[in-house]
């Protein structure tokens, strides 16, 4: 089961440059682009069944972090460059990542190789003239995985899964050679993860799908899936049986530092053990780095594993540690990925999917085409004005390139192969809910909606769908089928009703495959989901705008619901006495303003959350909840910091770092970083030519300090 629907998708602008978008278009895009992504990310990581290539899903990214470069006041909350893989699978425990297991911002173009370095360097505020070592590595296509070993000896492996929390491998993991139970040599820290790529030699690969195609089993698609799929193997001995590799690139919690630069501790690895990603090389300009590229590029088929492109990291680990992190990849690192692949095929037929806010997504249905190892079905097609515009049409022979996560994406029509008889395709007026609701488009909004609300049947189904999702309340049992059955028998039709279930025993167990063990194996799993954190709980509840990063942010700032709900609840009545030609935050209200100057808040997700806390019905599921649940506080990290949750605000510009690294420092302490002043406010750091900032904050009485004064308070001379 997957959290977002194909109908969830709405349909952006995916065919107007990013130079073009308006801003309208732009907001548009980001919220297509976030939802894709987030569907292909739970395809690969959870079901190791994508659904495009790596090269389109890549380029979906990189569109992404496009418009959001050209936008930044309009990054979303669940943005995919916040966020990296999806939550993990049933079937195995779970584990949490002591230390963030991300993922790695992509490049396509040399530019964007170049644009990196100088953004390595003006966050450390270097000179255009300051080398920068970096250390270039193959990009191995496999699955990444975590090995914690306690003096020299294996004791857990884990899956990256969604950064945060990954599945429990151990296992499966002991039956690959490579990946070592003990370790060589005495020099090894006494905790220590090692990090790397699970995956399967082409000659293996080759190999194994031969074997399955004589037993009459499906043959793998790549020998990514096949890694995957091996190690997600319930019982170890299957595994065993697969030809499984492991190569060490990486680290995450340590007792003691492994060296000072990346490359001293692949010698170490190496020492230890492990194999490495290769050939791996040092790299001093832009020019060495391009140069390696082109020649990986035309070694990349003679290499015996699949690559998808190259890793280029800060070699100095002093520096690593100054970049630090965004909230899914580090500063340090990029992918350099290789271009993505095209196939041709055709259009059956447009079907139009309602998501669980009335989005109505056409979606095409294509004679399936293997695209660079993925079996390709379905394309988005976004919107009405995308077929109109590319003039698509049932029968079409279409292009279809892989260069995006959730659903590929159609490129263009192939004019001389249509058929004589194919007819224009006209988007339809009403909801194919068949309660004829009319179909509307919100103003400033190119994608159409269901006007039923929650009277359609589609958006009901899919929002009980969304809170037991993975990432939310996460309950086993309550599948796609189970969910719209129920619904159906009126079994369930809000939130809440999931709590009552066991109130429809005799009518459960009536039904054909349910049995007292698959009945108690449900309660158990709801039980279990009694007792939820608040990130869980606010993502749960399906507002618009309001991704797992967003909910996270509102659960840090606000720290109990009853803190959240009734600063929220204060806001949604600032907004609704405000008219609504108000621009600024503060003129709406305090509780409104301090809503919208949470870092990568803003207005726009503000007014969303705003308006599902104006809604009578979504009060009373709220209300409702309260009675079945019991939300956990969000815990408060880095309780040691002298700077652990306080409110700071940044102005003016820092001479001995960069405002990016002040910021990226305080969030690492635990500090909340806003951009506006308020009396909520603990310090202003003010660098040189604060404005109207300063003045606001001694007004208010708020601590000023200059950048020593900051300095010497995170006790950094």
């Amino acid at each position: 089961m997957t959290s977002v629907a194909r109908a969830d998708i709405p349909q952006g602008h995916p065919d107007v440059a990013v130079d073009a978008l308006s801003e309208d278009q732009a907001r548009a895009e980001l919220h297509r682009l976030a939802l894709e992504i987030r569907r292909h990310d739970e395809l690969y990581y959870q079901q190791d069944a994508p659904e495009v290539s790596d090269a389109a899903y890549d380029a979906l990214r990189a569109r992404n972090e496009a418009i959001e470069r050209r936008f930044p006041h309009l990054v979303r909350g669940d943005s995919p460059s916040r966020r990296v893989g999806a939550p993990p699978a049933a079937g195995f425990a779970k584990v949490q990542h002591s230390v963030p297991m991300l993922s790695l911002d992509n490049a396509f173009e040399d530019q964007e190789i170049t644009d990196f370095l100088a953004r390595v360097r003006r966050f450390l505020n270097l000179s255009a003239d300051d080398p920068v070592e970096i250390l270039a590595e193959p990009k191995i296509d496999g699955l990444s995985c975590a090995l914690h070993y306690h003096r020299g000896r294996l004791v857990r492996a884990a899956t990256r899964g969604d950064g945060t929390e990954g599945e429990e491998i151990t296992r499966n993991v002991l039956t690959i050679p490579d990946a070592l139970d003990r370790l060589d040599g005495e020099d090894w820290p006494e905790t220590l993860e090692v990090r790397g790529e699970i995956y399967m030699d082409r000659a293996q690969f080759q190999e194994l799908n031969e074997q399955r195609k004589e037993a009459g089993q499906q043959p793998f698609a790549n020998p990514r899936n096949a890694a995957a799929g091996s190690v997600r193997q319930l019982d170890p001995r299957v595994t065993a049986r697969r030809p499984l590799r492991f190569v060490a690139y990486g680290w995450g919690e340590i007792s003691a530092s492994l060296g000072q630069t990346q490359a001293e501790v692949r010698e170490r690895f190496q020492r230890w053990g492990f194999r490495l990603n290769a050939p791996a090389r040092l790299c001093e300009t832009d020019a060495d780095l391009f140069a390696y590229y082109e020649e990986m590029q035309g070694q990349r088929a003679e290499l015996p594993y699949e690559i998808d492109g190259l890793v280029y990291k800060v070699n100095a680990i002093a520096l690593q540690e100054r970049l630090g992190y965004i909230s899914r990849a580090p500063r340090w690192a990029i992918a350099h990925k290789f271009p993505p692949e095209q196939a041709q095929t055709r259009l059956k037929h447009i079907r139009i999917q309602v998501g669980r806010t009335g989005q109505l997504t056409p979606v095409a249905e294509l004679e399936p085409i293997g695209v660079g190892g993925v079996v390709v079905s379905r394309a988005t097609l976004h919107n009405p004005d995308e077929i109109e515009r590319k003039d698509v049409r049932e029968g079409d022979t279409v292009i279809v390139q892989r260069a995006g996560d959730v659903i590929p994406q159609i490129i263009g029509v192939v004019h001389d192969k249509r058929p004589a008889d194919a007819e224009p395709f006209h988007f339809p007026e009403t909801c194919p809910c068949k309660l004829e609701t009319p179909v509307v488009y919100p103003e400033g909004e190119v994608i159409p909606r269901c006007s039923g609300e929650l009277a359609c049947p589609y958006q009901q189904v899919e929002r009980l769908k969304h809170f037991v999702s993975r990432t939310a309340f996460d309950i086993e049992g309550l599948g796609t089928k189970t969910i719209e059955a129920f619904w159906r028998d009126g079994l369930l039709q809000t939130p809440p009703d999931i709590f009552r279930l066991g109130e429809h025993k005799g009518r459960v167990l009536n039904r054909e495959g349910w049995g007292d063990q698959s009945w108690r194996n449900l309660m158990d799993a709801i039980e279990a989901r009694r007792e939820i954190s608040l990130d869980r709980f606010i993502f749960a509840l399906g507002i618009r705008e309001v991704g797992e990063t967003t909910a996270r942010l509102l659960a840090r700032t606000y720290g109990d619901l009853q803190s959240w709900k009734n600063a929220m609840l204060t806001a949604a009545r600032e907004r609704a006495a405000a008219p609504d030609e108000h621009k600024k935050a503060e003129r709406v209200g305090p509780t409104y303003a301090e809503l919208c100057g949470i870092n990568n808040i803003g207005m726009k997700v503000a007014d969303a959350i705003c308006g599902f806390f104006q809604e009578d019905h979504n009060r009373q599921v709220l209300a409702d909840l309260e009675r079945e649940v019991t939300v956990t506080p969000v815990e408060q990290a880095a309780a040691a910091s002298p700077i652990s949750g306080a409110t700071i605000v940044f102005t003016g510009s820092m001479a001995r770092m960069s405002r990016d690294e002040a910021k990226n420092r305080a969030e690492q302490l635990g500090a909340k970083v806003t951009s506006s002043v308020s009396r909520k406010t603990d310090y202003l750091v003010a660098g040189a030519d604060p404005g109207s900032k300063a003045r606001k904050a001694r007004e208010l009485g708020v601590t000023v300090l200059d950048e020593d004064g900051w300095l010497d308070l995170i006790g950094r001379a």
